[in-house]
């Protein structure tokens, strides 16, 4: 069957965001299956759902940060190929994915292996209790085996996107996010391995999605074809560009993972165990919320990159104005939805009543200010698109560690805050992160593209 390949060069900017970016939705959204159902099965586990539900969430920060190495030459070589593209430099554009490719192995092996050597004491430093740690680590034990071809899947989605192949992008996911959907519940219940069920669930899923997108990308379907490429052939010029370019990524998922576990060991200390809990639901709901405004800001950054590859600048900036108008227009939505009805979104991953009223008080700080994120994340990624990674990396760093960390640990302690202080460090990292963000990327990018060459 012929792939759809999507024209960067011609149509409206709005329908090409919206080919790219609505199957990007949709592959995001299953992506999000993986650790999402993993959730939802988990906190229903009779008598250790809510303990189990901590456990997983202690393993959050570690599979995030995984994922941050998956991104560093997925997202790192993805505009670079699409640029190459954009300068019909074929040739070009398939060794930057093929070196991404054996990259992707061998950081595969070595974190699959880092991560049984460290396991335990990793753990306990992210605020595992002897309740929640031997959860945390059947998850973990088995979720390792899967590092290999979660790197793969993770990591050469962005090469399809890049090629055109949105939709193919979008099956990639779907393939494993199904299988996970249906083995969790028959591995969780029906064999009775619970936790380890949900485990297993994921590493099949992930393998699956691999094989497809490996299968895809050596067939006469894809534009570029995949290839090992030895490593003592890599062009270290190139790795040096692709970590580079690819440590906006890294470092947005990083610190993430670095939110996470600030916000576990401080939420343990004022909340216990329950407070660990709580914030498991409130940064699921933030992963499902988000998935609108990172699939059609990531959609739309293979066109950015092949626009400004052709030197397209006012079809470029149709593109950063369009997507950015989708993106509010979806977080004001959003916000309103969760500010009226929070306990639609907590009951998805549980029923415990206890749980429910800690964690509507939560939701409803946390998201205060959930429509600067598009400005956020429209901003980051123009930077990112546009090989402009000193400014994205900086904006990454400045609201999520200069901002969000200390507030975190610094709120708690004034007026009696506790967890709530914990929270409101989101809504004001949104505010002045968003805002300053946005404004540089106006002042520096958008408003020079075409009158300044060297933008």
């Amino acid at each position: 069957m012929k792939q759809k390949q999507i024209d960067f060069e011609s149509g409206s900017p709005v329908s090409v965001v919206l080919q790219a970016g609505v199957p990007m939705l949709v592959a995001q959204v299953l992506s999000l299956l993986y650790s999402i159902v993993d959730r939802m099965y988990i906190g229903r586990i009779p008598e250790v759902g809510t303990l189990a539900l901590g456990g997983i969430g202690l393993c959050f920060p570690v599979i995030l940060m995984i994922m941050a190495f998956a991104n560093l030459y997925g997202f790192g070589g993805a505009p670079l190929c699409a640029m190459a593209r954009g300068r019909g430099d074929r040739e070009r554009a398939e060794f930057i994915m093929n070196s991404a490719n054996s990259i992707l192995l061998l950081l595969g092996v070595v974190l699959c292996l880092l991560g049984y050597l460290t396991m335990e004491p990793v753990l306990r430093a992210l605020g595992a209790s002897e309740k929640t740690l031997p959860f945390a680590m059947d998850y973990l034990r088995i979720y390792l085996i899967g590092t290999i071809p979660f790197m793969l899947s993770t990591g050469l989605t962005p090469y399809i996107n890049a090629q055109g192949f949105a939709q193919t992008g979008m099956l990639t996911v779907f393939i494993g996010a199904a299988s996970n959907i249906v083995l969790d519940p028959v591995l969780i219940f029906g064999l009775g391995l619970g936790i380890r069920g949900a485990a297993v669930a994921t590493v099949i899923s992930q393998f699956l999605s691999a094989a497809f997108a490996v299968r895809f990308l050596k067939s006469q379907a894809a534009e570029l074809r995949l290839k090992l490429v030895p490593l003592n052939r890599l062009d270290l010029p190139l790795v040096g560009e692709m970590t580079s370019l690819g440590t906006v990524n890294f470092i947005m998922t990083f610190t993430n993972s670095l939110v996470a576990i600030v916000c576990n060991s401080t939420l343990a200390s004022f909340g216990g165990d329950l407070a660990v809990s709580v914030y498991t639901i409130i940064s699921s709901v933030r992963s499902i919320v988000d998935v609108p405004i990172l699939a059609f800001a990531n959609g739309a950054g293979p066109a950015e990159s092949f626009s400004y590859g052709a030197r397209d600048f006012t079809r470029l900036k149709s593109f950063i104005r369009d997507v950015l108008l989708m993106c509010v227009a979806y977080s004001l939505l959003l916000w309103a939805l969760i500010l009226r009805f929070p306990q639609a979104f907590i009951r998805i991953f549980t029923s415990d009543p206890e749980l429910i009223a800690a964690a509507v008080p939560g939701l409803h700080i946390y998201f205060f200010a959930f429509v600067f994120q598009s400005f956020q994340t429209v901003a980051q990624n123009t930077f990112k698109s546009l090989g402009k990674k000193r400014r994205a990396i900086f904006f990454s760093l400045f609201r999520k560690v200069i901002l969000v960390v200390p507030l975190t640990l610094l709120l708690p302690h004034i007026a009696g805050l506790g967890v709530r202080g914990v929270y409101m460090a989101e809504p004001v990292s949104n505010v002045v992160g968003g805002t300053a963000s946005f404004t540089t990327m106006m002042l520096t990018v958008y408003l020079r593209l075409g009158k300044d060459e060297n933008v």
